[in-house]
């Protein structure tokens, strides 16, 4: 199992600064995922600040636009670190982010490798994959501890306790919707973590998230993906904060109005 990219780089995230679509690159425009309204022009991404929150509705691209970029990181599209293959490729579909990191170029200050991939909907595989490769060690005699036994835990304290043991180190984290199975209450411990993460200087995080809790993040990079491009944005100017506000002034109302649609 290879575990590279442990070297220290004494400088302060962010480490990848921009990515962008290389047009000679892209093969048959009409297939997924270029046939997307947001590759139908020139794609470009940079990064202003360590945090970086992307959002907007689904079917966008935001998910592919991660394992795009994990993908350049040397990530697996299913999630885990660099080197790591949690689950088995032989017969699987291609994946999105690696046909579309062809055609991504990037430049990074320094090229990194270490951190993670986080993808809510594989959690389990990865979470399974690190137990038995934790099991294989300690047969073999290597260090590294017992397993990790993330999935001992409710499905939310086993998405915390991830993110507290795995997301501490220096290196670029990249998170596909990290509120899927946290309450607000656990929203806002994952957001004391991002805070950690950003006073460390050392970490880099891109978020997609539906959460308007981790939307509202200090000093974030808040860009809303729509059918024509990425352009920044505020909480407030969400649809996703815009629902929640009507719906939290008049629950029943709201829902009442929005079942007779």
């Amino acid at each position: 199992m290879s575990r590279r990219g442990n070297r220290t780089i004494n400088l302060p995230a962010p480490y990848l600064k921009r990515v962008w679509l290389d047009q000679a690159r892209v093969g048959a425009r009409e297939a997924y995922p270029f046939c997307l309204p947001i590759f139908a022009a020139d794609f470009e991404l940079r990064f202003e600040a360590s945090i970086t929150i992307i959002v907007g509705e689904n079917g966008t691209g935001k998910s592919t636009i991660l394992e795009g970029i994990a993908a350049l990181a040397g990530f697996d599209d299913a999630g885990g670190g660099n080197g790591y293959r949690p689950v088995d490729h032989s017969d699987a579909l291609e994946k999105m982010g690696s046909r579309l990191s062809t055609a991504l170029r990037a430049s990074w200050l320094p090229k990194i490798t270490n951190g993670w991939f986080f993808r809510a909907e594989s959690f389990f595989s990865v979470a399974r994959w690190l137990d038995q490769m934790a099991l294989e060690d300690m047969r073999m005699g290597l260090p590294g501890g017992p397993p990790p036994d993330f999935l001992s835990h409710s499905h939310g304290e086993g998405f915390l306790r991830f993110f507290e043991e795995r997301c501490r180190r220096q290196g670029i984290f990249i998170f596909d919707e990290p509120e899927s199975a946290l309450s607000p209450s656990r929203q806002i411990e994952f957001l004391k973590l991002l805070r950690r993460m950003e006073d460390s200087r050392i970490c880099q995080v891109i978020m997609a998230t539906h959460a308007p809790l981790l939307m509202a993040y200090p000093k974030a990079q808040l860009l809303r993906l729509g059918k024509y491009g990425l352009e920044p944005t505020t909480v407030e100017q969400t649809d996703h904060y815009r629902v929640m506000r009507e719906f939290c002034a008049d629950p029943r109302g709201f829902v009442e109005a929005r079942l007779a649609e």
